[in-house]
């Protein structure tokens, strides 16, 4: 599975998403299930999927699926 399809896959699991669903739009809150507790599951995901660990910052300003993506390169994931 490449780096995108586990990102995918991590945002779908942990907010019961469809594909239809999934998208570059999606933000925090846009959907029940990404709260402040969803978030903290999402960033734990992430953190284990790909072997990093975020700053405060960088989990602070996740608030999209698409500057999730700007945050995992910051890291050295390629998505």
């Amino acid at each position: 599975m490449s780096n995108r399809e586990i990102y995918d896959q991590i945002f779908k699991e942990t907010f019961n998403l469809s594909d239809r669903d999934l998208n570059e739009m999606l933000e925090y809150q846009s959907v029940k299930e990404w709260d402040s507790v969803g978030h903290m599951s999402l960033v734990s995901a992430l953190e284990e999927a790909f072997d990093i660990m975020l700053e405060m910052d960088d989990i602070v300003d996740f608030g999209t699926y698409h500057t999730g993506i700007a945050t995992m390169r910051k890291y050295g994931v390629d998505i």
